[in-house]
């Protein structure tokens, strides 16, 4: 069984075996390793939840406690704040009863009203005054005798005590007449008023100043809870407070509530007011009056509500709050704690399934990619093979990477490369000794061909003066003599090819050769529709040179460049220096030559013109060669072409 599954894997191609060894490695690790991380994930989920749920009612609970706190110093606040305002309100009475004493004291001065009278009307007009509902205006003489007092006037009160034992009229006597003028002082004491029925003491605040002409001590007293105490204020802030802690919710179904220690619930979303002190839970355990002694804690119960099968375990954060003497109790059930951990372990659980797919795509995407990056050179590699083994020595393989691909890609290139020069060595050679048997067929031929060529253009010249134009066999007399010039000229050209001579050296001007060749060629029919221009270096200077080899040489490249540019077309001579090597540039604006034919554009009898010969640009690059100079063709086809000859100014050997 092994063996087959080695067996069909084997046949696979490279991208899905390295599909089946990579997946498997890549899905299998994340699995494991996703199914122990989901593990201790889910622990430490539950572990971390059930510590942040606790952390979470004991920051409810001190949330409430803050609470409770911010609102009792509120009206501690607000408290202080109205008695502030009593004061304020009592010494503006002061001064508008000081003022009208000291209105009367101005209008006995200017003998208006006498003294008596004038007291009579002050007595009757501040007994009239009433501040709140048990507030008023009273007079007091140093001597401790009540001048003015809605109820008590001409009593002598110098001796009466406050509910705390002290002499306070004697106090309040000590500190007014050290007063200075339109100055008021306080005094504040505790005082029960049987008359009105009062049971417990309240505190008391009197407001005076001392007007030294009459000896009155002005003064005006007020309950200072009635001052300041709002009890429809008190109500709605108290009822804000609880509205605002029975909205808080604590999880789905967790709430907050509040109770004193006698069990009586103080705040509760819906049992407010009930007494919960005997309360026992499922299991028969009185909760509440454990929470009730130790005031503070932690306690764990189970519980059921109305509609429930069976109890759910619910946690209770307790704490103190001392001011009002409450428990403030905030609770949930521990099933809802763990409801976001069991959330959490169906996500791992979902993610440990879905993580293994999605990495495993990406494997795949990643693998074919990578198959594709190896055997795309693979491809590439095959195909050159197949055309090598064709016959295609110049193909090459693409090295794009240095890494085995690429040094085996480079190693079959110098290998083709090898096999390509032994190929055109081999070519070479073949054509070296079929140009010997050229040149040996041509000298010992030249002589039998040219002797008959020599008879018949000697007797079609002869013929051609005899028989006129206007005589239809004329035409073919024109068409033999024309004919065996072109023998002639392919035998001359193979004894050339052949036989080139060694250059015969000499100093040259190259401009004067070249001007000399462009007047002979302007007159020679086959150049009569170019107009050939010259651009030609003054500084050029003489070099060592054949001059009837390059006089060949010109002439080739102007016939060529010439039959190439049609009627009005443009061929350009040029010369210059580069270096220590004279340049010859011939461009024409001709049809081109294509980048197939450039490659054997030497060649003997090689030629792209019906009636060619092949041998005019092969005896040229020979000629050049003997001279040790380089030629060059760049041509495109549609705009031309440029034919460049470098020769050096002076040789220092030549070809045998």
């Amino acid at each position: 069984m092994v063996g087959r599954i080695f067996r069909i894997v084997n046949n696979l191609q490279i991208r899905w075996k390295m599909l089946v060894v990579v997946l498997p490695l890549v899905v299998i690790p994340i699995v494991v390793i996703g199914a122990l991380i989901g593990f201790v994930a889910s622990r430490q989920a539950t572990l971390g939840i059930t510590t942040t749920s606790r952390a979470d009612l004991d920051h409810m609970a001190g949330f409430t406690l803050d609470l409770l706190d911010a609102h009792d110093r509120q009206f501690k606040t607000y408290q202080a704040d109205k008695e502030q305002t009593v004061r304020q309100d009592l010494k503006v009475m002061v001064d508008l009863a000081a003022n009208l004493v000291k209105a009367e004291q101005r209008k006995v001065e200017s003998g208006v009203l006498t003294p008596d009278s004038a007291r009579s009307g002050v007595g009757r007009a501040l007994a009239d005054v009433h501040l709140g509902p048990s507030g008023y205006l009273f007079v007091l003489e140093s001597s401790g005798r009540l001048a003015v007092h809605p109820s008590r006037a001409g009593d002598n009160i110098l001796d009466e005590q406050d509910e705390a034992g002290r002499f306070f009229i004697r106090d309040l006597v000590s500190r007014a007449v050290k007063l200075g003028p339109g100055e008021v002082d306080y005094i504040v004491y505790p005082w029960r008023n049987p008359g009105r029925g009062e049971r417990q003491p309240r505190m008391k605040i009197a407001a005076f100043s001392y007007f030294p002409p009459w000896d009155w001590i002005i003064a005006a007293g007020s309950y200072l809870d009635e001052g300041y105490r709002d009890a429809r204020y008190e109500r709605r802030s108290f009822a804000e407070l609880k509205e605002k802690i029975k909205r808080k919710k604590v999880g789905r179904t967790g709430y907050i509530y509040c109770m004193d220690r006698m069990g009586n619930l103080l705040i509760h979303p819906d049992a407010e007011g009930e007494n919960i002190y005997d309360r026992v839970d499922s299991s028969g355990r009185a909760f509440i009056r454990k929470m009730c002694e130790t005031k503070e804690g932690w306690i764990r119960y189970p519980w059921r509500n109305e509609g429930e099968k069976k109890a759910r375990m619910k946690i209770v954060r307790y704490r103190y709050f001392e001011p009002w003497d409450w428990i403030v109790a905030v609770g949930s059930y521990e099933d809802e704690f763990y409801a976001e951990a069991n959330l959490i372990k169906w996500r791992i659980m979902q993610s440990i399934f879905l993580v293994p797919l999605v990495v495993g795509c990406i494997a795949v995407a990643m693998v074919f990619l990578a198959a594709k990056v190896l055997t795309d050179p693979i491809r590439h590699m095959t195909a050159v093979i197949r055309r090598v083994k064709r016959g295609r020595f110049d193909a090459r393989m693409q090295v794009d990477s240095r890494d085995e691909l690429g040094e085996l890609a480079a190693t079959f290139n110098r290998m083709t490369s090898i096999i390509q020069a032994h190929k055109e060595l081999e070519a070479n050679l073949a054509q070296q000794g079929k140009m010997a048997s050229i040149g040996v067929l041509s000298s010992g031929v030249a002589h039998e061909i040219n002797n008959p060529l020599g008879v018949i253009l000697g007797y079609a010249g002869y013929l051609e003066g005899k028989v006129p134009e206007e005589d239809p066999n004329h035409r073919f007399i024109v068409e033999i003599k024309r004919e065996s010039k072109r023998c002639k000229k392919i035998v001359q050209d193979l004894l050339s090819f052949a036989r080139t001579p060694r250059p015969d050296l000499g100093l040259l001007d190259l401009n004067a050769l070249l001007d000399e060749i462009i007047d002979f060629a302007s007159n020679h029919t086959e150049l009569h529709h170019v107009r050939i221009r010259k651009k030609f270096d003054p500084a050029l200077p003489n070099i060592e040179a054949d001059g009837d080899q390059l006089r060949q040489v010109a002439i080739n490249l102007l016939l060529n460049a010439g039959a190439a540019v049609s009627r009005g077309g443009v061929v350009e001579v040029r010369t210059g220096l580069e270096e220590d090597m004279a340049v010859i540039s011939i461009w024409d604006n001709g049809s081109g030559i294509s980048e197939e034919h450039l490659e054997k554009i030497f060649e003997p009898f090689f030629t792209t013109r019906a009636r060619g010969t092949g041998l005019g640009l092969a005896i040229t690059r020979q000629i050049i060669d003997q001279h040790h100079g380089q030629i060059s063709i760049d041509s495109e086809p549609g705009v031309g072409t440029t034919v460049t000859v470098l020769l050096p100014l002076c040789q220092e050997g030549v070809a045998p």
